[in-house]
């Protein structure tokens, strides 16, 4: 083992239960560390999976128990002490103490920031109306999936991911909802104008009422509850329910005022290691190396989550650092599933293969015929492609790429060979 487990005595105190932490927890026993392991988090519970929340959980297909990361029991075996209901009001790095939120103290010789990320709020007048709603916790998913019923009149502000995924989910359950959107076109901050088509033209095919361009001026409501939303112009959108998708912010505030580097999230290195060198940043709050793209960036995903537990955890024990793989998202919205791997940003090129109109096609995003991205909609074949391709800076045959006749797989190993 490396220099930073001599001491097994020693205690990683963890901040922030979501998927990131609860990774790094499980894995810092994995790879052997035998001594305190604490793991603070400021929601009752422990952690647990975040996408379905907007998905399967918001639909009612998944109860509470399939949502746990581990079963209670595992943190008990693993002795991993959780603090839960709990938040983190400073760090002192010169004492290696946290002051919680009760006013007791906990000391550390590592720590791990897993703090995750807040939602973007939307700041005009009427914001604070019962009836406007967030989702990133499973809080936030109780209240809405309480709240969606027949007679509801659902707004969803924002067409990301979450957005698109919440309306999916209520009108499969039957519900009427219209999404506002700010920009030009759905998703537009992930993926190329092809997808943002489709995605656009199923949920309105799917009944829901899509406005793009969609300026709002203020929530408005009677007695304190929501009841429409004002667009500029003047037009109010009827609303008894808003769920505002406008993004999220990474959650810094603890770092920065304990006078760690931050910028768009806490800056780390490639071991997730920050500007204090017993201080580690993983997951949603955490501004990283992008290995594949060589600049920095912050990614807000499930396998990002993993990926620098896995970081964290092995420089923490001395354990060789492992390779990162490209990043991958995924989006299920109706019976389709989206699965992204790379990021599209500065693309040159693209390739359709495929056909939307089929519901089953690929976009592959490219720069100088080498693979940035690509976005498979109903299309594992292409996604997997996509992972062994993604950042190997090979540069591709365009015309193979573009042949419907070109067999993926084998497309995919002779461009390897």
């Amino acid at each position: 083992m490396g220099a930073d487990m001599e001491a097994q005595g020693s205690t990683v105190v963890i901040v922030g239960a979501g998927h990131a932490g609860g990774n790094a927890a499980a894995l810092l026993r994995q790879y052997g560390f035998d001594g305190r392991i604490v793991l603070v988090g400021e929601e009752p519970v422990p952690p647990y999976h975040r996408p379905p929340l907007s998905k399967a959980y918001l639909k009612g297909e998944a109860e509470i128990e399939r949502l746990w990361l581990k079963p209670r029991a595992f943190y008990d075996e693993q002795r991993i002490e959780l603090k839960l209901g709990t938040g983190v009001q400073s760090i002192d790095r010169a004492a290696h103490t946290l002051t919680l939120a009760d006013g007791s103290s906990l000391a550390y010789d590592k720590l791990i920031l897993a703090t995750g990320s807040v939602p973007r709020a939307l700041t005009v007048p009427g914001h604070d109306l019962a009836g406007v709603v967030a989702l990133r916790s499973l809080a936030d998913a109780d209240v809405l999936r309480e709240r969606v019923k027949p007679g509801e009149r659902l707004v969803v502000i924002g067409a990301g991911y979450i957005g698109l995924e919440a309306a999916a989910a209520a009108r499969q359950l039957g519900h009427a909802v219209t999404v506002l959107e700010a920009a030009p076109r759905v998703l537009g901050r992930v993926t190329g104008e092809t997808v943002s088509t489709f995605y656009a033209n199923e949920h309105r095919a799917q009944g829901v009422d899509l406005r793009l361009n969609a300026k709002i001026e203020a929530l408005v409501g009677e007695h304190g509850k929501l009841t429409g939303v004002q667009l500029e112009g003047g037009e109010v959108v009827p609303a008894t329910l808003a769920l505002i998708g406008i993004g999220i912010l990474p959650n810094e505030a603890l770092a920065r005022d304990a006078g760690i580097v931050c910028a768009n999230g806490i800056q780390v290195d490639d071991d997730a290691r920050t500007s204090d060198p017993d201080v580690f940043a993983i997951g949603d709050c955490a501004h990283r190396p992008l290995a594949h793209y060589g600049r920095p960036g912050r990614l807000e995903s499930v396998h990002n989550a993993v990926e620098q537990a896995k970081l964290a955890a092995s420089a923490i024990v001395g354990k060789p650092r492992p390779a990162c793989d490209a990043p991958w998202f995924w989006s299920d919205q109706y019976d389709l599933k989206l699965q992204t791997v790379g990021l599209c940003e500065g693309y040159d090129e693209t390739v359709v293969r495929g056909d939307p109109a089929a519901r089953r096609f690929a976009v592959y995003y490219l720069k100088d015929r080498e693979l940035l991205a690509v976005d498979a909609v109903s299309s594992m074949p292409d996604f997997l492609c996509g992972k062994k391709l993604v950042g190997t800076g090979r540069k591709l045959d365009l015309d193979a790429l573009r042949d419907p006749a070109t067999e993926i797989g084998k497309f995919a190993a002779a461009t390897l060979a």
